[in-house]
């Protein structure tokens, strides 16, 4: 199996759609419905990448993507965030909170799958 990648969004189409496409390109997909649940599952077992949506109930991506900074196991790992939030100033909220790339939906397969096998190396 391949690397381990998380992906958090409250839309169970959209996880659907992601999974599908990440495990299509041969890694390994682990799913949570919000913030809360990402985290939870992130702490539960060690993944290589997640990505997150913005917009969520409990906890929205950002304070996502700070939780998992301030855990040891996710100070470097790569972080993306895919959301239908596009404006500069939201961008720069995520590259503040620590998040390494930003995609915006609707999303290509392809190019996600491109961004994930650069990020990840």
């Amino acid at each position: 199996m391949g690397k381990k990648i998380l992906t958090v969004d409250d839309s169970p189409t959209m996880r659907q759609m992601v999974s599908h496409t990440l495990r299509g390109a041969g890694y390994e997909v682990i799913e949570a419905e919000d913030g809360v649940d990402g985290l939870d599952k992130a702490k539960r077992e060690l993944v290589q990448l997640v990505l997150t949506d913005q917009n969520m109930p409990r906890m929205d991506g950002l304070t996502l993507v700070q939780s998992l900074r301030a855990l040891p196991d996710y100070k470097t790992a790569p972080i993306l965030v895919l959301t239908t939030e596009s404006g500069d100033e939201m961008k720069a909220k995520g590259r503040a909170a620590g998040a390494t790339g930003w995609m915006v939906k609707p999303f290509d397969p392809q190019r996600l799958v491109d961004v994930v096998r650069k990020v990840l190396g």
